[in-house]
């Protein structure tokens, strides 16, 4: 029998014609697996068929659409998942959940070694591969364009030639990865820092320059995660589906930004992510009323952490896992409802409010019915400033010798 390799398989030209490429180079037989994380385009039916029209000898569909949401999304969320303070982890988070659909499918096919469509200068080669190593240890890893030297115009050629049921083309000049979280748009014209994007990039949100009406929405959370959408009950992939609808129509949610990839590029980026972007600014506002101060302070390091870990690769690490503990216990309290304008490309909270709050109006208010007692202040600014006031006077003697 021959050996198996289990590809990961877009429905792309490159992973289309890999199929192929990885047969006639490796002599082993090809399973492709298409993984649904709310990438939207094609039926994924098709994408099944194209791959078995390019070769393979098996080809697995796996919809992980409410697995990525619940699985992956939301621990995002609860982490106010931000790499370098912009970027949502829309291809990071994805590729876990795929590896995981690889390593499953290698075991059910029969394949000894896994196959992904990444270069040797992004951060998906590293996010595939180690999460591969680290679930299935045993299985071999291969990347036809990084490996093979299939380029594109290899693979346009190698397409044409075999006359694969699948378009090609002389010219895209974007990379584009997309899923329920958002879409991330690279390369190309947007590869020279000073050109600004043109509008034929964005596909999930609308220009904010010319909005419709404001729309007001009342998100629900229970510990940390959302459940509702002005009152009416919703699954979290729901509820990211209708927000990346509803914040898209004014948007919410265009980045651009230079971010430092793993393997030390810098690496201009477009991302949308109305959905995303509109629940991490209602989650960190209701963390703000109901997470207490120095746990926050300590949870804003955590996140920041937890973020860089899985933007580089390392979802299934022991140190990520660990931080998992300690965002899921600090999100316990963390539930209420948030209102939110989106509007012009912005979300702007306009409303709070928690049974769990710490906020006290009478501890906060300035008017009748102040029950803070100004009379402490004194003594503790005395306490709070000892330490300083100790150093200055130190400061000031020795200058003065």
């Amino acid at each position: 029998m021959k050996d198996r390799i289990v590809l990961a398989y877009s429905g792309g030209l490159d992973t289309s014609v890999a199929i192929g490429w990885i047969a006639d180079a490796t002599g082993a037989e090809v399973v492709a697996v298409a993984v649904d994380v709310g990438q939207g385009g094609e039926n994924m039916e098709t994408v099944r068929q194209r791959a078995l029209g390019c070769g393979a000898v098996e080809a697995y569909v796996a919809d992980a659409r409410d697995e990525f949401a619940d699985e992956y999304c939301m621990p995002t969320l609860k982490a106010n998942g931000l790499y370098q303070g912009h970027y949502p982890l829309v291809s990071a988070i994805s590729r876990p959940v795929i590896v995981k659909h690889l390593v499953k499918a290698a075991r059910e096919f029969g394949a000894t070694t896994v196959a992904h469509g990444c270069t040797g200068k992004g951060n998906d080669q590293v996010r595939f591969e180690v999460g591969i190593q680290t679930l299935g240890p045993d299985l071999k890893c291969i990347a036809p364009v990084r490996d093979l030297a299939l380029t594109r115009d290899k693979a346009i050629a190698y397409a044409e030639e075999k006359h694969l049921p699948i378009v090609t083309t002389k010219k895209n000049p974007y990379s584009i990865d997309q899923n329920v979280w958002g879409r991330a748009v690279e390369t190309g014209y947007l590869e020279d820092i000073w050109n600004a994007p043109t509008k034929d990039i964005y596909d999930y949100t609308a220009t904010p320059e010319f909005p419709p009406a404001p729309d007001e929405v009342t998100i629900t959370f229970v510990q940390g995660v959302p459940t509702a959408l002005d009152g009416v009950a919703m699954s979290p992939l729901q509820i990211i589906q209708d927000l990346n609808r509803r914040a898209g129509a004014q948007g919410v949610g265009r980045i651009d930004v230079v971010e430092d990839r793993l393997v030390g590029i810098k690496s201009r980026e477009i991302y949308e992510a109305p959905g995303a972007m509109a629940l991490i600014t209602a989650h960190k506002h209701l963390e703000d009323i109901t997470i207490e101060r120095e746990h926050a302070r300590f949870k804003a390091g955590v996140d920041r952490r937890w973020s860089e870990l899985v933007y580089d690769g390392q979802w299934f690490s022991p140190l990520k896992r660990a931080l998992d503990v300690f965002i899921d216990d600090s999100q316990k309290y963390v539930s209420g409802d948030i209102r939110m304008v989106l509007h012009g490309g912005t979300a702007v909270v306009n409303g709070r409010r928690s049974d769990t709050s710490l906020y006290d109006f009478n501890l906060a208010t300035y008017d009748t019915g102040d029950t803070f007692d100004q009379s402490n202040a004194k003594g503790f600014i005395d306490i709070w400033g000892m330490s300083s006031k100790v150093a200055s006077t130190r400061d000031q003697r020795v200058a003065g010798e």
